[in-house]
C-alpha cells in the first residue's frame, strides 16, 4: 500500500505505524469525533448481495483493522449487525489491552442473545435502545452480558451524548446506510473514510447513505489518499456547508 496524497515517496510501502498515522484522530478530544467508514464500488454500490463483504479487499481489510484499533467505540445499526453477522472487535484499542466495544442502535432490542455479538466478544456490547422496546428482550440481552442502555430517543445527539458521557470520544461508525443518513442529516459526521473498490455493481444496490431527505450538503476536504492493487482508500474531513 502506498500513499498518493499527501505524497512523500510515491513508491514507499506503508508500515502499520505509518497507516495508523494516516488515520490518527485529533489530539485532545473532549467530545465524540465521528468517523464513518464504508466501502463502495466505483459506480456507488455499498453492498453486493446485501452485504459489504463482496466489495472488500486485502487493502480494505487492513485499513478496517487499523480504524478499529484507533477507535474507542464502534457504532453500528442493528440491521447491519445482523446482516454482517457481527462479533466483537478483536484487536485492542491502541494504548490499551482491550478491544473497543460494539455499540448497537436498536429501537426494538431485536438482537439474538445467542448471536456472535454477545457470544464471540472480549468486551460486552453496548445496546442503545428505548423504553418502548419489549422488556423481555432487554432483559434477555442483559442476561446474555450486554450493557443495555435505555435512552429517551435514538437521535444522533442523544446517542453521541451517551458515548461522550462514557469518555468514548473516538467513534468509528460502520453503518449501515440508514444510520449514516441520520448522522449526515444531524451534521454529526466529522470524517468519512471511503474505500473505492474497482468493481461495477450495476443498479439496485444501496448507497452508503439511505433514508429520508433533509441533510444539508457539507463540503469535505481530502486528507489522505492511499492505493493498492487498484483500490483507492480515501479519508475526507468536514470543512463546512456549501454556499
Amino acid at each position: 500500500m502506498i500513499r498518493l496524497w499527501p505524497s512523500i515517496d510515491p513508491n514507499a510501502e506503508l508500515s502499520d505505524d505509518d497507516l495508523a498515522g494516516c488515520y490518527a484522530y485529533p489530539d485532545g478530544l473532549t467530545a465524540p469525533w465521528v468517523r464513518v467508514n464504508f466501502v463502495s464500488s466505483i459506480d456507488g454500490a455499498a453492498a453486493l448481495d446485501g452485504v459489504s463483504g463482496g466489495l472488500g479487499s486485502a487493502a480494505d481489510k487492513r485499513v478496517f483493522a487499523t480504524l478499529r484499533e484507533l477507535a474507542q467505540v464502534v457504532l453500528v445499526g442493528s440491521g447491519t449487525a445482523r446482516a454482517e453477522n457481527y462479533r466483537g472487535a478483536r484487536r485492542p484499542t491502541r494504548g490499551t489491552d482491550v478491544p473497543p466495544p460494539i455499540a448497537v442502535i436498536t429501537s426494538s432490542a431485536r438482537i439474538d442473545p445467542q448471536s456472535r455479538l454477545l457470544t464471540d466478544t472480549a468486551v460486552p456490547p453496548i445496546v442503545l435502545t428505548l423504553a418502548t422496546a419489549p422488556a423481555e428482550r432487554r432483559a434477555a440481552l442483559a442476561a446474555a452480558g450486554a450493557d443495555v442502555v435505555v435512552l429517551p430517543d435514538l437521535t444522533p445527539a442523544t446517542v453521541l451524548a451517551e458515548l461522550g458521557r462514557r469518555g468514548l470520544h473516538r467513534v468509528l461508525c460502520e453503518g449501515g446506510p440508514t444510520l449514516n443518513n441520520s448522522l449526515v442529516a444531524a451534521d454529526a459526521v466529522d470524517e468519512l473514510c471511503l474505500t473505492v473498490s474497482p468493481l461495477l455493481a450495476g443498479a439496485g444496490a444501496p448507497r452508503i447513505v439511505d433514508g429520508p431527505d433533509g441533510a444539508i450538503a457539507r463540503k469535505m476536504e481530502l486528507v489522505t489518499a492511499l492505493h493498492e492493487d487498484g483500490v483507492l482508500l480515501l479519508r475526507y474531513r468536514r470543512v463546512g456547508p456549501i454556499g
